[in-house]
């Protein structure tokens, strides 16, 4: 009869091995907290630990070993799988909602580029040769694709130009 000392002791070489394998796919920091096992008659144990990538939430990284009575414990797979609900998609918003959360955010960022083009216009004042910056508008403008001036291909804009 196998005690629970031994059990203990095997699921704990069990999760070290997981985690060693792991490590050799994905950085440490990706990995979170042992989740749980799920041991089969058949020799097959699974393990699942936390992710903490950004985009995953509510799945498990999970490390399936081999275990046959004599030899140590073997890797068959490891895996990035769903946990339950992390497919569903979320609540429903409202478009009008949507639109409003939209907008706050785009209101504070354009405070924080304000705020921050106000620290630059300081620092600029001690730097020589702004006028680059001047210059530089002068190329590239809206009608500027990836440096490609498209207005010269545009007929209409050359006979507003003359």
């Amino acid at each position: 009869m196998t005690s629970t000392r031994d059990i203990e002791d095997r699921l704990d070489e069990s999760r070290e091995l997981a985690l060693a394998a792991l490590h050799e796919v994905t950085p440490a920091s990706s990995i979170g907290e042992f989740a749980g096992h799920e041991a089969s008659d058949d020799g097959v144990t699974l393990l699942r630990f936390e992710t903490t990538l950004l985009g995953y939430p509510g799945w498990f990284w999970t490390v399936a070993l081999a275990s046959v009575p004599g030899s140590a414990p073997t890797v068959l797979e490891l895996e990035l799988l769903p946990g339950d609900g992390a497919l569903l998609a979320p609540d429903w918003v409202p478009w009008s909602q949507r639109l409003e959360e939209f907008k706050a955010q785009q209101a504070l960022a354009a405070q924080e580029a304000a705020e921050g083009d106000d620290a630059d216009d300081d620092e600029d004042d001690d730097l020589e040769g702004d006028d680059d910056a001047d210059e530089a508008g002068e190329y590239l403008h809206a009608g500027d694709v990836d440096g490609v001036d498209i207005d010269e291909f545009d007929d209409e804009a050359d006979d507003e130009e003359e």
